[in-house]
């Protein structure tokens, strides 16, 4: 496999400056057009001259003016005139669609953010696995399944797989994971402590919930490996325990007792 051979600029087309400038003018104020910045070969007989763009607000910008010379031709033709940004120039950040913008936190009461039909996190009802995720505490699955699937009381849309693995990553790498700095230092994982509260489902091999009023995730789904200082095994070092009180000394002493001296 051989590389792309360069295209090597035409002569012609490279020296057509004035002709680029000629036309970039005939669709832009002079004053917006300033120094030349050179060209580059595109194709054989292609080339695309610079300008320096001189517009306010557009510091860094440049006029880009592409022409071409048809074989055996000494003449040149305007392709395309475009304004492109340079290395320097200031630039609106690539664009994201707003589901993608928004965090949590974002939703203010009374805020709703509908899910399109189509949603890859979510699949309809009945399609999920076992009737009795919906219905926990029925022990019959069969007879469940076959009354949920007649009347239609499943939920109408569940969690895919790939809505739960993406919910599983972005716990599991977030605060509530093994890898933050507060889990690092703490004495011992959730897995151990008495105030984690199992999930069901998949999940629960992975995650469950802090029930610890004093710990930073009280209320939040935690990895089982994720901790903190709040673990319900944890104790403290002799050294840093409160040093005991010394033996409290009476006063047996009256009034009529210090008279006396």
């Amino acid at each position: 496999m051989t590389a792309a051979r360069s295209a090597k600029p035409d002569a012609v087309a490279a020296a057509a400056v004035d002709a680029a400038r000629d036309a970039l003018l005939e669709l832009v104020p002079a004053a917006d057009v300033g120094e030349v910045l050179g060209h580059r070969a595109e194709e054989d007989r292609v080339v695309t001259h610079y300008f320096a763009c001189t517009r306010t607000g557009y510091r860094g910008w440049r006029w880009a003016v592409t022409v071409a010379r048809a074989p055996r031709q000494r003449a040149v033709t305007v392709d395309e005139i475009v304004l492109l940004p340079g290395e320097d120039a200031i630039t609106a950040p690539a664009w994201l669609p707003y589901r993608e913008r928004i965090k949590p936190g974002d939703l203010s009461p009374g805020d709703l953010l509908p899910t399109e039909e189509d949603d890859p996190r979510l699949v309809p009802g009945y399609l999920s696995g076992d009737p009795a995720d919906d219905f926990p505490d029925v022990s019959d699955g069969d007879l469940v399944r076959s009354v949920v699937d007649e009347l239609g009381l499943r939920r109408e849309r569940v969690l895919s797989l790939e809505g739960r693995d993406e919910a599983a990553e972005r716990w599991y790498d977030g605060e509530a994971g093994p890898d933050a700095p507060i889990a690092q230092s703490a004495p011992a994982p959730c897995v151990t402590c008495g105030f984690l509260v199992r999930l069901s489902g998949p999940l629960s091999r992975v995650f469950g919930v802090c029930a610890n009023a004093q710990a930073n995730d009280d209320g939040r789904v935690v990895s089982l490996d994720h901790g903190c200082g709040a673990h319900s095994q944890a104790q403290l070092a002799r050294r840093s325990q409160p040093q005991p009180l010394p033996e409290p000394v009476l006063d047996t002493l009256s009034w009529d007792e210090l008279e006396t001296f």
